[in-house]
């Protein structure tokens, strides 16, 4: 049998879905899907076809695509990731957009967001208000070590990163805008039986038996941690509103904001 050919190729691990495949063969090749699309006969380096055929036994098993690539795009950006990591979901650009219309450009604004993974909110939001000061904590010193090197990739190197267990490292300091994209997963969920969710780092997705262990702890640290008339921007699950109302510290208006699907996304608590 002779060389395979880009075709081939993509005729290769059925099992796995025909786009993840094309991703996979194109990033191994160093083209576009376009490209592949058009050169079904080419042959391919062997250098290439290994790569490619690696890649997809990983994608057989579940792992999650940003993780063989070792990248994911958010909010326009290119972010490295690692099993360090979460993986940034499309949804949290939503926190972006809303953060965005509370943080005016023309005004420096302080911004503390915490629990910051690869940086994506973080980053997201100094790309869009180089005024704004903004600090961003995670507990795990390896993901902090990814997010510094996003920021100093893109150039964002002003956001200043903090190893902290949420407030533990900023005591005193007070913010006009809170983010957090906290674990909100309860312990036994069936969403966990997801088989590309056992490649992620299950610290970042589970919070206790109901899934509120984490966000108890930050609406606690709130009215310490935020300005007069300052927000907390918190991403939730879509069926946890009623439970998230049940634990809002007094003192804070709150307002909740559906995703595209219609489903609660985020809440917005606001000091009065």
């Amino acid at each position: 049998m002779g060389d395979p050919t880009v075709a081939d190729l993509l005729r290769e691990g059925q099992e796995v879905d025909l786009l993840d495949r094309q991703v996979l063969l194109a990033e191994a090749a160093g083209r576009s899907r376009a490209w592949l699309l058009a050169h079904g006969e080419q042959w391919l380096d062997p250098a290439v076809v290994q790569r490619y055929q690696d890649w997809l036994q990983r994608r057989r098993q579940h792992e999650p695509l940003a993780y063989i690539l070792g990248y994911r795009e958010f909010w326009s950006m290119k972010l490295r990731v690692t099993p360090d990591t979460l993986i940034p979901r499309p949804e949290t650009e939503l926190m972006v957009e809303t953060a965005l219309a509370l943080i005016p450009p023309e005004r420096p604004g302080s911004v503390l967001d915490l629990g910051t993974g690869s940086g994506a909110i973080a980053l997201a939001i100094a790309s869009e208000r180089p005024r704004a000061h903004i600090i961003a904590t995670d507990q795990s010193a390896a993901a902090l070590e990814v997010a510094r090197a996003n920021a100093r990739r893109l150039g964002l190197d002003r956001v200043k990163f903090v190893q902290s267990s949420w407030y533990e490292a900023v005591p005193g300091q007070r913010f006009e805008l809170i983010c957090a994209n906290p674990p909100y997963v309860a312990s036994n969920s069936p969403y966990l039986d997801n088989p590309e969710l056992q490649h992620e780092p299950r610290s970042a997705l589970v919070a206790g038996d109901d899934g509120l262990d984490d966000i108890r702890i930050i609406f606690h640290g709130l009215a310490s941690h935020l300005r007069q008339g300052g927000s907390l921007l918190l991403e939730h699950g879509f069926d946890q509103r009623d439970a998230i109302l049940g634990i809002v510290p007094p003192g804070f208006q709150c307002r909740f904001i559906d995703d595209l699907a219609g489903q609660p996304r985020l809440v917005q608590l606001t000091q009065v």
